[in-house]
């Protein structure tokens, strides 16, 4: 689903492997198949039967939230993302669509636009020449793309339950913040239940639910954005209810004439953001997190961190091209 794959956080590997001291035992399961991405869920248990049941729970509301957030397939019987981006009226849709979009309207204040879900006609434009790798789009393309990425023309009808995006060449591309808010909702759903003892990695927005089995914070490693380091790792960091979500310049790009090009798209400039390699954001929220790690990532350090310590996020992580890591 997502153009935007963040760069991967690994659980680190310092857990309690066997049993732990409250009699619960650590399993992992691992799927593909929802936010395109990799898909990670650990959890402490009496028994593998009563973490299959939790897992099912998880995998099923993966699904719910893949399907209504995807903007390249419709699913019989519901009216997704990609019906909205197709509909030329208002399109009746699920309230979690409604507050997924309610929620990028809040990100986009905050954000100082920078955080835009209605960037597709530009996105959309920098992965048509992604797959080619020959070139970068044209500045006079990407300019008449971007006449069509004002978020006020997304007229969402909480009364009567619909969506209209009254510009007909305006698209949706929810790539920066659906993941994170559908973690969010998946971790508020299991805590409603009385689950504790969860980690969930939906592609490197990891959140945690509850403490480990042995009673301590989860440790999370945050992966060195220098590929030819052999430091695997710039950090780790300890979770406990906390989310952390990485934006980083070094999985999806393409080069041309010796210079890459990353899939981080900045609405000012219309062109991938040069001021770090990459950001990773704690904070307890995971939707909050991937927007904002992603926003942050665009911003000067100055005024991102200015912005961080507005909101009040217990840490971020900058790393600058030269390898240098402010907080």
């Amino acid at each position: 689903m997502k153009h935007f794959i963040l760069s991967l956080i690994t659980v680190s590997l310092v857990l309690c492997f066997a049993g732990c001291s409250d009699g619960t035992t650590k399993y992992t399961d691992y799927s593909f198949e929802w936010f395109d991405t990799v898909t990670t869920i650990i959890g402490y248990e009496a028994s593998k039967e009563d973490f299959d049941v939790v897992c099912d729970e998880i995998k099923t509301q993966l699904m719910k939230y893949h399907r209504l957030y995807d903007i390249y397939n419709e699913y019989e019987g519901i009216n997704n993302l990609c019906s909205v981006n197709a509909a030329h009226s208002a399109l009746k849709v699920d309230a979690d669509i409604i507050d997924l979009l309610k929620f990028s309207k809040e990100m986009h204040t905050v954000s100082g636009g920078r955080v835009n879900v209605v960037m597709g006609s530009v996105l959309s434009l920098w992965h048509q020449y992604r797959e080619e790798g020959i070139s970068v789009p044209p500045e006079n393309l990407l300019k008449e793309a971007s006449k069509h990425t004002d978020i006020n023309n997304v007229i969402i009808d909480e009364k009567e339950g619909t969506v209209l995006l009254a510009d007909p060449q305006m698209s949706l591309d929810v790539g920066a913040v659906a993941k994170g808010y559908a973690i969010e909702k998946i971790a508020g759903y299991l805590e409603e239940k009385g689950v504790s003892g969860y980690l969930l990695n939906v592609g490197g927005n990891v959140r945690a639910i509850g403490n480990r089995g042995d009673n301590k914070p989860w440790t999370v490693g945050v992966e060195n954005p220098d590929k030819f380091s052999a430091k695997a790792y710039i950090e780790q960091v300890e979770l406990f209810n906390q989310t952390i979500a990485t934006s980083g310049n070094y999985q999806r790009y393409y080069t041309v004439n010796g210079k890459n090009y990353h899939h981080i798209i900045d609405s000012k400039t219309l062109m991938p953001g040069e001021n770090f390699t990459s950001v990773s954001v704690i904070c307890d929220d995971a939707g909050v997190a991937d927007s904002l790690s992603t926003a942050l990532f665009l911003m000067p350090y100055g005024e991102g961190k200015e912005l961080s310590e507005k909101l009040g996020f217990d840490e971020v992580i900058w790393v600058l091209p030269d390898g240098t890591i402010k907080k």
